[in-house]
């Protein structure tokens, strides 16, 4: 489980998040949703310490994660979690097979020796063969994704963290990613956090869906009853509508 309370990270004078709590419960998968800038990539980095939060407390299996300083401490928590980064984030000078077993050295005990192998397993897990020796320039958006997504779950994780993983793609290839994430909860009993702008997806996945919307949660619900809230807030971002209290700050550009 992942407990999180008084969660709060600032940025200068700017706070982004302002006392989060919310805890996950093993197995489940929740989506984290909100406007640009609301602070969802924030949170989970704070979750997996890529940031360091400024107050409140972060706790994997019971264990307090939030000021630990011990570098080898860290990277033993860390070794719990897979990340798909929003933009991927492959490596373009290496082959697609060594970018999926990447973090193999850091996160697992597995001897080198077995890292191609792994990296074939886990690419079949997300539908791909016959990819190993290619390049990541040579792959759709939608391949990538899903080397992506190989990559996250190479090192067996308890926990995924996946940021806007159906950003840039077509709406077919969006529901496959679902179908994936989907599929990898039941076949790895993972735990997810998933940060997203597409509805669909939530809605499609999520055992729980949260709104994010100054630096807290407004509403956190099961997807049917988030989809139905007379919560305005919630009301206007499930319709996607431009009237509300929602306002969006657009800086004129001279």
């Amino acid at each position: 489980m992942i407990e999180i309370s008084g969660l709060r990270k600032n940025f200068g004078p700017k706070q982004v998040l302002r006392g989060i709590d919310i805890a996950i419960a093993e197995g489940k998968t929740l989506c984290v949703v909100g406007g640009s800038g609301s602070g969802k990539s924030t949170f989970i980095k704070c979750i997996i310490r890529l940031l360091h939060p400024d107050g409140g407390a972060i706790k994997v299996d019971g264990q307090d994660i939030t000021h630990m300083e011990d570098e080898y401490a860290l990277a033993a928590v860390r070794r719990k979690f897979g990340y798909l980064f929003q933009e991927g984030a492959l490596f373009d000078s290496i082959s697609v097979w060594e970018n999926v077993a990447f973090g193999l050295r850091y996160l697992s005990d597995e001897p080198p020796s077995r890292y191609r192998e792994i990296a074939k397993q886990k690419l079949a897990l997300v539908g791909l063969d016959n990819v190993c020796d290619l390049r990541p320039s040579e792959l759709s958006g939608g391949m990538k994704k899903r080397v992506a997504l190989a990559r996250a779950i190479a090192a067996e994780p308890r926990y995924i963290l996946y940021d806007e993983p159906t950003s840039g793609l077509d709406p077919i290839m969006s529901d496959i990613i679902n179908d994936l994430i989907l599929h990898l909860k039941r076949k790895l009993a993972v735990t997810s956090i998933v940060i997203t702008h597409d509805m669909k997806s939530a809605f499609k996945i999520a055992d729980e869906v949260a709104m994010l919307y100054e630096g807290n949660f407004i509403a956190r619900c099961a997807p049917e009853e988030f989809r139905k809230s007379d919560n305005p807030f919630v009301h206007q971002f499930v319709e996607g509508s431009g009237e509300g209290p929602i306002k969006m700050k657009i800086r004129d550009l001279e």
